[in-house]
């Protein structure tokens, strides 16, 4: 029994629910084994440790979340309360949260539905997730007009350009009184950075391309994201930890990961890994895929801190099911933090990257 008490985190003897059981008392009383114990210390995780004052968030988001809803019921209320601080995410996902800032309507639907009248009556189709496709002509026409004009004939990181991006969609949020549908706007007012690991790889991504055709002198550089995420990193641990909120898997993943291997392996500095891992994912790590890889696995690239293991946590559940139950259990128990405002720092941390890889360099070409 002595050996039982010591590996025990509590006996299992939860209450009754009742109407009155709230959010908290559900995550911390009945979540208690299997894929609920391991929501429960994702929950605690995030509150108890990823919430620091000195601790900086990035978060990764893979899967058709935003067309769901999750943007304007989670990641906006996350964003305003200063619990997400950098962001990599599919392109999909923006294109898709620009719907919202406009106007336009989706719809709940069923599974299952035939497709081919789907096809005839022009009715988009995301698994039980339906809407119009002029939403999608209309959003096409938003972002040509848009980036035809002339702040956006430039070169950009993917980070600059939705930051210029939630510019334009705050502003039609406050004009037209829908302040809080857009997670992009709500990045630019809280100066949080959005990058996208894959520029081309989504509707924004081809409108773009479409503009290059006819002149346009806007340009996405990728090596810039890869150098600005590995600098809020490098910050991050110079001054506290850091820490990874992973919503699935994917590219979004890798790039959010991939910060310490570039600071570590390619730049040459000294660093031992992201401190905090919080993955939510459905995928398996048998399969060879990305999206299962576990943080112990993560640890051998050093992307995470080998003595920062017991400070990770992968839940096996849908997204769409945990974010919520997440978020509502976040603000209900840490209040809000500051916002760190990254983008107005970007430039800056980007500038001391460089001087410490230069440094490096010559310390290197000196022996």
């Amino acid at each position: 029994m002595d050996y039982l008490h010591q590996i025990s985190h509590k006996r299992i003897a939860p209450p009754a629910i009742t109407a009155r059981t709230t959010i908290s008392e559900l995550v911390q009383e009945i979540f208690l084994s299997y894929n609920a114990g391991r929501l429960r210390e994702a929950c605690q995780l995030f509150v108890e440790k990823m919430l620091a004052p000195d601790t900086i968030v990035g978060l990764s988001l893979s899967g058709a979340l935003t067309p769901a809803g999750l943007g304007i019921s989670c990641l906006v209320p996350l964003i305003e309360a200063g619990f997400v601080d950098w962001i990599v995410s599919t392109g999909a996902n923006i294109y898709h949260d620009t719907h919202f800032a406009l106007g336009m309507e989706l719809h709940q639907s069923r599974p299952g539905l035939d497709d081919y009248q789907l096809r005839q009556h022009h009715v988009i189709r995301i698994y039980d997730i339906v809407f119009d496709y002029n939403n999608l002509v209309e959003t096409d026409r938003f972002y040509r007009t848009l980036c035809s004009s002339e702040p956006f004939q430039r070169t950009f990181s993917s980070a600059e350009f939705h930051h210029e991006v939630g510019r334009y969609l705050n502003e039609l949020e406050l004009r037209n009184g829908r302040r809080g549908s857009s997670f992009v706007a709500a990045a630019y007012r809280a100066g949080v950075p959005i990058f996208t690991s894959s520029p081309g790889d989504s509707s924004i991504g081809m409108n773009l391309a479409a503009l290059q055709l006819t002149g346009s002198r806007l340009f996405l550089d990728p090596l810039r994201d890869v150098n600005q995420t590995a600098a809020i990193v490098w910050q991050a641990k110079r001054h506290g930890h850091s820490a990874v909120f992973i919503l699935g898997g994917g590219s979004p993943k890798n790039f959010l990961l991939q910060t310490e291997p570039h600071i570590q392996e390619v730049l040459g500095l000294e660093e031992s890994g992201h401190d905090y891992f919080l993955q939510i994912t459905d995928a398996r790590p048998d399969t060879g895929g990305l999206s299962g890889a576990t943080p112990s696995e993560a640890m051998t690239w050093g992307k995470v801190d080998p003595q920062q293991l017991p400070n990770s946590v992968i839940c096996y559940l849908d997204s769409t099911v945990a974010l919520p139950i997440l978020t509502a259990y976040a603000l209900a128990n840490h209040p809000p933090r500051p916002h760190r405002r990254i983008m107005d720092h970007l430039a800056a941390w980007t500038a001391q990257l460089r001087e410490a890889c230069q440094r490096q360099a010559c310390l290197v070409e000196g022996k």
